[in-house]
This record gives C-alpha cells, sequence and structure tokens, in this order.
C-alpha cells in the first residue's frame, strides 16, 4: 500500500475529509467508504495532510457542559430511552473522529497496520452511530433532538502531541470505561422489554473489547520502543493526561480479553 499516485489519493486526504464532514448520515458513509478503500489497496501510505484540530459537526446537537446537562428522565419511560440511546450515539458520534484522527494523525510513525487497525474501529462506530440512530428513529426521534456532552473531543485535543498518550486515554481509559457500564445497561434495557436495543449494545461491548485490544496491543509496542515498561508508562500518562477518575466496578473480564490486566489500572483507581 506504500505511496500514492495520481490515481490513488493518499489515506490522509481521505480522513481527513471524512472527518470535516458535517452531516452525520454523510460522515458515517464517507468514514465506512475510507476503511473499505483502504482495505481493498485504493488509498496510498502516504502523509500530506494534517488533520483538523476540530472535525466537523452537526448544527444539532446543542453541546453543553457536562454539568449542564438534562437529567434523562425515569428509567424505562420513553423518555428516559430517547435520552439513554441519543447519549449513546453522540457517544459513538465522537468515537469515529476518534479513531480517524487517530490513524490519520499518528500512522505515518506507527505503520500500515495502525492505519488499518483504527480505519476499522472508525468504521465499527460509524456502524454503532447508524444501529443507534435507527433505534432512535423506533421511538420517534433522532440523533440532534436532544443537547449532547460537549466535552468527548477534549481527550483527542490533549493527547493531540503523543500517540502513547492518546492510546492511553482514548482506547484504554475512555473506551474500557465501556466495557465496565455497557453491560448493565444491556441487561437493563433487555428488562424493559427493548430487546432490539440489548442486542445493540451486546454488538458494540463485542466490537469494544477489540477496540481496547487495539489500543493495548499498540500501547505495549509504543512502550517497548522507548525502552519502558508499559505498566508504568501508561500509568504516567494517564496521570499527566486524563482529567477525570477511574472508577470502580470495573468489568476484569472483558478488560483482560482486551490485553488491559488489572496491573494497569488497580492502582489508579478511587
Amino acid at each position: 500500500m506504500s505511496g500514492a499516485g495520481p490515481s490513488r489519493p493518499s489515506v490522509t486526504a481521505a480522513i481527513r475529509a471524512a472527518l470535516l464532514e458535517s452531516d452525520a448520515r454523510a460522515k458515517v458513509m464517507a468514514t465506512r467508504r475510507v476503511a473499505r478503500d483502504w482495505r481493498l489497496g485504493r488509498l496510498g501510505f502516504a502523509f500530506d495532510t494534517e488533520m483538523p484540530d476540530t472535525p466537523g459537526r452537526p448544527a444539532r446537537p446543542e453541546l453543553l457542559a457536562p454539568g449542564k446537562m438534562p437529567k434523562r428522565g425515569k428509567a424505562g419511560s420513553e423518555r428516559g430511552r430517547i435520552a439513554l440511546f441519543h447519549s449513546l450515539a453522540h457517544i459513538e458520534f465522537v468515537a469515529i473522529d476518534l479513531a480517524l484522527d487517530m490513524a490519520g494523525r499518528f500512522g505515518a510513525a506507527m505503520g500500515e497496520r495502525f492505519v488499518g487497525d483504527f480505519l476499522s474501529v472508525a468504521a465499527d462506530e460509524a456502524l454503532h452511530f447508524a444501529l443507534l440512530d435507527r433505534h432512535l428513529a423506533t421511538m420517534g426521534a433522532r440523533y440532534g433532538d436532544l443537547p449532547a456532552h460537549g466535552g468527548l473531543w477534549q481527550a483527542a485535543h490533549d493527547t493531540r502531541h503523543d500517540v502513547a498518550a492518546r492510546l492511553a486515554v482514548v482506547p484504554m481509559v475512555l473506551e474500557a470505561r465501556g466495557l465496565d457500564v455497557t453491560p448493565a445497561t444491556r441487561d437493563r434495557v433487555a428488562a424493559n422489554g427493548d430487546e432490539r436495543g440489548a442486542r445493540i449494545l451486546e454488538r458494540i461491548l463485542d466490537d469494544e473489547i477489540r477496540h481496547v485490544r487495539f489500543g493495548t496491543s499498540h500501547f505495549a509496542a509504543v512502550a517497548q520502543t522507548r525502552g519502558t515498561a508499559p505498566v508504568s508508562l501508561w500509568r504516567e500518562l494517564v496521570s499527566l493526561n486524563f482529567r477525570g477518575r477511574l472508577k470502580p466496578p470495573f468489568n476484569d473480564s472483558a478488560r483482560r480479553r482486551a490485553g488491559l490486566s488489572l496491573d494497569y489500572y488497580a492502582a489508579l483507581a478511587c
């Protein structure tokens, strides 16, 4: 896949175009197209295009600070269900950009396998968003109807200087947190009679285990090149770059399947 030419555009040009797409459905299609074109060898391994500081966003939803977000409503109520799935859709929408930026910003130094791994993550996130948005439609709602958390892209901005910091925070903290909370959410959704919603969450959980595994694998490789133990480097970078807290309970079995052993996070949990 090395190199780009007149008939084969660079992978970074394609990634940047997908990142800057502001329409939600168009971003989904552009992202899946980039991943497919890379897989089929239609894009060159050339890094001739810079990644944007801020990705394209639709006019809605309104983005609010975490403390300004309205309460979701009673669990199991129609309002509560819509608020839950809208929140999940927003997380997956931002995750598309996080994965695209990972591949485009750090791929030159990390290599073709890294680019392929995170473009596949981006395609998964695009599919997750589409599934959640379609599920919202069955409730008479759509993405953008409610306000959403405005700080999710901050993790990318704060770690744009260092691939190890990005890997430590995004797959190994933020996505790993999804492994902790999704099973209980899935079970609650199923208990409220929403079997389709529960199946979507099960699919997301399975895919996120693979996403975290990509993160831990590439992080360990970076640590090795720096001559540093992965666990100690991860703890250092999380302490420096993650603004939140690592809060139990943890889904230790899912984290272990993703290569994220207890050695990483037990000492930082509070």
